[in-house]
């Protein structure tokens, strides 16, 4: 009998676990803890970096985040993070940080802060004008198409696949043919 050293370990530790009556039972979540650090508030979250989706806890203090780890309950990561995860808080509390829209007008050399409402009807007329020039009906064969080759999006990895159902949707009402993600690239 050819047995390979894997399948002799594996068989070996299959044999002493029946032989100890030993059954493993399945992981609880475990219950919730109190905050590690007084007064903080701690949230559940997933890290915004890549396709992963680990999850993390962020503790906030007077407006700032003090504290980030993996979750332990989170069945993708099990309350490990990678070298990027745990320097978010690095990012979140950076006084470079963006944190309102900027704009650089057509021969402009710097970006101006502009108002969140301004920058969302900016994007919006902008791409229903882009729709509106570039729109499809007909391919070279006469068939009825209905698209705008004109724009392109890319999701991000942040997303659940619920918000990627719905954002998807949302492109494919506007007739857009190119969508990507983060996660495929």
């Amino acid at each position: 009998m050819d047995v390979t050293r894997r399948q002799f370990l594996k068989l070996g530790g299959v044999s002493a676990t029946m032989l100890t009556g030993v059954t493993p039972k399945p992981r609880a979540l475990s219950p919730p803890q109190p905050p590690k650090l007084k007064w903080t508030t701690e949230t559940a979250t997933i890290c915004p970096y890549c396709a992963v989706g680990c999850g993390m806890i962020v503790g906030v203090r007077d407006g700032k985040v003090v504290n980030i780890e993996g979750d332990p309950d989170h069945p993708i990561n099990q309350g490990s993070l990678c070298s990027k995860g745990s320097t978010l808080r690095q990012l979140v509390n950076s006084d470079r940080r963006v944190t309102q829209p900027l704009y650089r007008a057509p021969g402009a050399s710097e970006w101006q802060p502009v108002e969140w409402g301004w920058a969302l009807n900016e994007i919006a007329k902008r791409v229903k004008e882009t729709r509106d020039r570039y729109w499809i009906e007909r391919d070279d064969q006469g068939r009825v198409v209905r698209r705008v080759e004109a724009i392109a999006a890319v999701g991000s990895a942040a997303l659940d696949n619920e918000e990627c159902i719905l954002l998807v949707k949302a492109l494919r009402s506007l007739g857009l043919l190119y969508i990507e993600h983060q996660a495929r690239i």
